[in-house]
């Protein structure tokens, strides 16, 4: 195909160019765009070092994928196996190119807003989701590959799979920010830092038509990506490839993305897998839809925001800690239906559990136990604290020496769980604040 070979060659000018210490920096979803992306990238940095000369190959070329933690189990299964390949095939063919996987910090995670801090689930009015998972954990990596000692420019140029023929809004947008006569153009938010689309005049037929007649330099199979979004389909749009197979499924235009998602009305990528097959991720299915349905019921919401202001609206504020316990609870009933059908998937990991738990204690609710939560589910014995019977010892000795007075007991007791909890999260501000809050909470009660 003329235009891949073009596409090509403009790969491998713009790689040797003269100030070739600028990182490259792909991002990569496991997505067609991105896939299609890299293989070119692949395949010109093996022309360079085949045909040109390998002392060309001095730019490092990062391969970031994010993981937002709540991803479709699938795509991360298939993304994470991917993920793999590229490591060894690119030390096979001993290529610059290094695998980054970015995760958002603890603080930032899905599970330890929406049901730690009482985040209501995002919607298209209060989008707080994109930001704290995708954005920031994979700016953090580009900034640190901006400031490396090893980079003179301090400069980086992110490559992304973006097409013009995606839709009217991406090819205006593409439009505003390409420069006449320039390959890069400049990142609309970080400093230093370039983005360079060398797909964007690729069709969606000539998307299909590289992933299903090209072979994976990295060793993918050729049809398991295609596979996915034809199980993901959810209409009856078939996939324009020039690969006739009459064996092929509608692919349809499917976008995977978080099973949590709530933004969207309904996910039609996840129901579509379910009827081709993947029953496994109805309980997943069911929760985002419980937790999207009773997102706005106002017996879930506060008055009051986080920082104690008032609510535009009432009932228009943080979730109540009812229904962050009632949340959590869903969740892990969802997690013990999918083990029970024999397929290992942790929906919430064990560091989020503790940030939940902590930021819980921090907003002054004791009467609920993350740990008690999972047991009753789940039937097993997850305690977080250790050594359970010198713990039991110590609370012996603590209530006789507030000679059995019940409220002292629970006070110091809550407040030594706000001392702990600044320890675990190795965090001490704010700790003073906390202590005098909670004994404000025990004079006026």
């Amino acid at each position: 195909m003329k235009k891949t070979n073009y596409i090509i060659e403009e790969i491998i000018d713009q790689y040797t160019l003269e100030d070739n210490n600028r990182p490259w920096i792909i991002g990569f979803s496991g997505g067609k765009d991105s896939t299609v992306m890299l293989t070119l990238v692949w395949l010109s940095l093996l022309k360079i070092k085949n045909e040109v000369d390998e002392k060309f190959l001095k730019r490092e070329v990062w391969v970031v994928c994010n993981d937002t933690l709540v991803e479709n189990p699938i795509i991360t299964n298939y993304v994470n196996g991917i993920l793999e390949k590229i490591k060894v095939a690119a030390i096979r063919h001993n290529l610059p190119i290094k695998v980054k996987k970015t995760i958002p910090r603890l603080e930032d995670s899905f599970w330890v807003n929406l049901i730690g801090k009482g985040y209501p689930a995002p919607n298209n009015a209060f989008r707080w989701c994109t930001e704290r998972l995708k954005i920031k954990p994979t700016s953090r990596f580009i900034d640190e590959i901006v400031n490396s000692e090893d980079n003179d420019h301090k400069e980086a140029i992110v490559l992304v799979g973006t097409r013009k023929s995606e839709s009217a809004s991406r090819a205006k947008s593409i439009k505003k920010h390409e420069i006449k006569g320039k390959r890069l153009t400049k990142h609309p938010l970080q400093k230093n830092v370039f983005v360079y689309s060398p797909i964007k005049e690729l069709y969606l037929e000539e998307i299909w038509y590289i992933i299903n007649t090209f072979e994976s330099p990295w060793g993918a199979e050729k049809n398991q990506l295609f596979n996915i979004y034809s199980d993901a389909s959810a209409d009856d749009y078939e996939c324009p490839t020039l690969v006739s197979n009459k064996e092929h499924k509608s692919c349809g235009q499917s976008r995977f993305g978080c099973w949590t998602c709530t933004v969207v009305r309904k996910d039609k990528s996840i129901s579509a897998q379910i009827e081709n097959g993947e029953e496994w991720l109805i309980p997943l299915r069911d929760v985002r839809n419980w937790i999207q349905e009773e997102r706005n019921n106002p017996d879930n919401r506060s008055d009051y925001r986080r920082n104690g202001t008032l609510a535009a609206i009432p009932n228009g504020g943080y979730v109540v800690q009812k229904h962050r316990v009632k949340i959590l609870e869903k969740v892990f009933e969802a997690q013990k239906k999918i083990n029970d059908m024999g397929i290992d998937v942790e929906l919430i990991n064990n560091q989020e559990l503790i940030a939940i738990q902590v930021t819980w204690y921090r907003d002054l609710y004791f009467d609920f136990k993350v740990s008690d939560i999972y047991n009753k589910i789940f039937n097993k014995n997850l305690d977080m604290k250790q050594h359970n019977e010198l713990i039991k010892k110590e609370e012996e000795i603590l209530l006789s020496a507030c000679e059995n007075n019940k409220e002292h007991f629970s006070l110091i007791q809550d407040l030594l769980k706000l001392e702990k909890s600044k320890t675990i999260m190795m965090k001490r501000r704010g700790l003073i604040e906390d202590i005098e809050n909670r004994y404000k909470q025990f004079i006026t009660a």
